[in-house]
């Protein structure tokens, strides 16, 4: 299978789990006979390595013995030299205690010590249970987007749920950006290409799917009372692309699926966050009012907001973009609509109208 044919394969098993009542639990045929199905049932009691504790077909699934199986991790690429654009990749090590490391991407022909370049700090997407900075997704499009645009990108690796239950991935997301910010304040930063290059007044927050939640929550803290361990670091933009967003009440066409569909999105929430209020967490939910929610405080000047019309998701991006136009938020709120496309369609099909269109409108939002 080529490698377009699996991005498309993966992506549309993610559109699918991230609406879980439309797949069927993995149940066994009706037609099979019941002793047999009396047997497999009494061997999986059994034995707690076989007996499924929580599934989220096709996206993962967790034994009673704690062993996760996942079913749409990609196959990562190695960090070097990307051949079609020239752009140079390293994987870096932040924190030795968690684990959590970045990718960081400099373009081609960047002098040495000479140019400063904007920094855009871009989270992957997975639902929090699949997915990576090294995954094909991100390592491609992050090659083609700092090729084109020019600027210095991380892409930090936050830990998954559920043996890492949320909020870790937001905790790991917002020490990644403090590890960034602390190249602000002194040249002298443990990471060179930063220390070297990095333009401090002019970053970018970015991130896609869940990775489009977790760049609006850790602005959001930025600009809240946490905002000062960031010190100079000034954040010009917040890009938001297809974000995973939800709540306990139905908005736009959500109400059509039916109340087994929010049931499920609510179950898989509390896989991942076990002990959360549910969907109007303010990690699922930013403008939940039963949390307390406002998202006006988000550091950062202005946001684009991208979505497409045929994803699920679709209503919730349009949501976030006129809820936060609406809630005091001082900056420029955007919103890319591509017509006729799906979820994260530009990374399946990189060279399609609508993926040019919307690469086009994204440069023009790192380059103002």
């Amino acid at each position: 299978m080529s490698l377009a044919a699996r991005l498309r394969h993966y992506t549309n098993r993610l559109v699918r789990a991230l609406h879980p009542s439309r797949i069927p639990p993995p149940l066994q045929s009706a037609s099979q006979p019941r002793r047999r199905r009396e047997r497999s049932r009494a061997a999986a009691m059994a034995d707690p390595d076989t007996e499924v504790q929580a599934d989220f077909f096709p996206m993962v699934r967790q034994y009673r013995s704690g062993r996760v199986e996942r079913f749409m991790n990609m196959p990562p690429l190695p960090a070097g030299t990307d051949p079609a654009t020239g752009v140079v990749s390293k994987d870096v090590v932040l924190d030795p205690g968690t684990g959590l490391w970045a990718r960081l991407f400099l373009p081609p022909g960047t002098p040495e010590g000479k140019k400063k370049l904007p920094v855009l700090v871009y989270y992957h997407g997975g639902a929090y249970v699949v997915g990576s900075a090294a995954d094909p997704f991100t390592h491609n499009y992050l090659n083609a987007l700092v090729a084109e645009s020019g600027v210095l990108a991380v892409a930090p690796e936050y830990r998954l749920a559920p043996e890492h239950p949320l909020p870790a991935a937001y905790d790991d997301s917002w020490d990644a950006l403090k590890w960034v910010a602390s190249h602000a304040s002194s040249a002298a930063g443990p990471e060179p290409w930063l220390a070297e290059h990095g333009d401090f007044s002019r970053v970018f927050i970015a991130g896609a799917s869940a990775g489009g939640t977790i760049a609006h929550v850790v602005a959001a803290r930025a600009g809240g009372e946490h905002g000062g361990v960031l010190g100079t670091m000034r954040v010009r933009g917040l890009l938001i692309v297809h974000p995973y967003f939800s709540g306990a009440a139905d908005i736009g066409d959500e109400g059509a699926a039916g109340k087994e569909r929010k049931a499920r999105a609510d179950a898989f929430w509390r896989f991942l966050y076990p002990g959360s209020p549910g969907l109007d967490d303010l990690l699922s939910n930013p403008f939940s009012e039963a949390a307390g929610g406002s998202a006006a405080r988000v550091a950062a000047e202005r946001v684009l907001v991208c979505v497409a019309e045929k994803d699920e998701l679709r209503d919730r991006g349009v949501w976030y973009y006129e809820s936060l136009k609406g809630s005091g938020y001082p900056g420029e709120v955007e919103l890319l609509e591509s017509v006729g496309e799906g979820h994260v369609f530009y990374c399946i099909n990189p060279r399609c109208d609508k993926a040019r269109e919307m690469q086009e409108r994204v440069l023009s939002f790192l380059r103002n």
